[in-house]
């Protein structure tokens, strides 16, 4: 392996602040890196890693790698050689903060300490360094969130921060943030080979089993999933699947799914449980057309989102819908 640009050191707080390529999960440091973190002899540093692999606080073959090095070689001029070192991950280099009782070191762990007290009283902590490239944007995102939920008492800040990391795999990818940003559109055609009132039959016969196991739990009565009239909830399907001219007005799978979730939440088909009905909708659909989204959607995702379409003002539902696409993105 080659070694590659790094720039490591402990801000004024305490905080150890890493410059590195991330494209990468971790950072690697030399022994030559780390006593300079924290202002301590080398020999301290080898010591210190010796006493963390022998007491098996970490694995060697995880947190170790080989990185080849380039130094000048002799008196001649361009003369180099090349030798292999030992870098440490950031596992590595935690500990040795942990262990060693320099300034620095202490510094260091009171940041820690504090960064890991937010963690456990607020759930959540903020790198402001990390993220000052991408402030703006950064602060933009979460104002929109929040006046999604302004007047909301059922949704917590935590529950909102838990929506946001779920954003995690196209959140930063966005340049700006706004109602032009989020997606209108999905990336993958629908190839639902059934027409409206097949669907919707299958749907029927599905909430019913979900409303009987439900029923046994004692989580809902008879009126859960009850229509208001008959035959709202086949409308709300053939609404999804309805075509202008020949052509899907919803084209792709993501759009179908989203707007299943959102009409049957906002337009109330059912005396009780609109949002259970709506999100276990969402997930039926998406499974009925073989979409994958294992890794964007779990449960807690769902919840908030079912919520924050519940709380909404009906204005915001292209905002909604985008939310919804956004988080379907592959």
């Amino acid at each position: 392996m080659q070694e590659r640009k790094l720039a490591i050191y402990q801000a004024k707080n305490g905080a150890i602040e890493l410059n590195f390529d991330d494209s990468e999960e971790t950072v690697w440091a030399s022994k030559k890196h780390i006593s300079e973190i924290f202002d301590i002899d080398r020999s301290v540093v080898s010591r210190h890693i010796k006493n963390i692999f022998k007491d098996n606080e970490l694995d060697r073959t995880v947190v170790c790698a080989k990185f080849a090095q380039t130094t000048e070689h002799g008196a001649i001029k361009g003369k180099t050689q090349s030798k292999e070192v030992e870098f440490y991950n950031l596992d590595i280099i935690l500990a040795i903060g942990y262990r060693t009782n320099s300034l620095k070191a202490i510094e260091f762990r009171k940041w820690a300490t504090k960064t890991l007290k937010e963690y456990i009283t607020k759930g959540y902590t903020i790198n402001s360094n990390l993220l000052k490239q991408k402030k703006e944007l950064y602060l933009q995102v979460l104002e929109d969130i929040k006046k999604l939920s302004s007047e909301n008492r059922v949704i917590s800040n935590t529950q909102i921060i838990d929506l946001i990391k779920n954003f995690s795999s196209t959140w930063f990818n966005l340049e700006s943030y706004d109602t032009q940003n989020l997606p209108s559109t999905g990336q993958n055609k629908s190839l639902l080979d059934m027409d409206f009132k097949e669907l919707s039959k299958q749907l029927y016969i599905e909430v019913e089993i979900l409303k009987q196991e439900l029923i046994s739990k004692k989580e809902a009565t008879n009126l859960f999933a009850q229509e208001k009239s008959r035959g709202l909830l086949e409308g709300i399907v053939g609404n999804v699947l309805q075509s202008v001219f020949g052509q899907d007005a919803y084209e792709t799978i993501e759009e179908k799914a989203a707007h299943l979730l959102y009409f049957i939440i906002k337009n109330h088909p059912f005396n009780d449980g609109n949002k259970r009905t709506g999100a276990f909708s969402f997930i039926w659909f998406l499974k009925k057309a073989d979409f994958d989204f294992s890794e964007m959607i779990n449960p807690q995702t769902l919840t908030v989102l079912t919520l924050l379409i519940a709380e909404s003002n009906p204005k915001d539902k292209d905002k909604m819908i985008g939310l919804v696409l956004l988080l379907l993105r592959e």
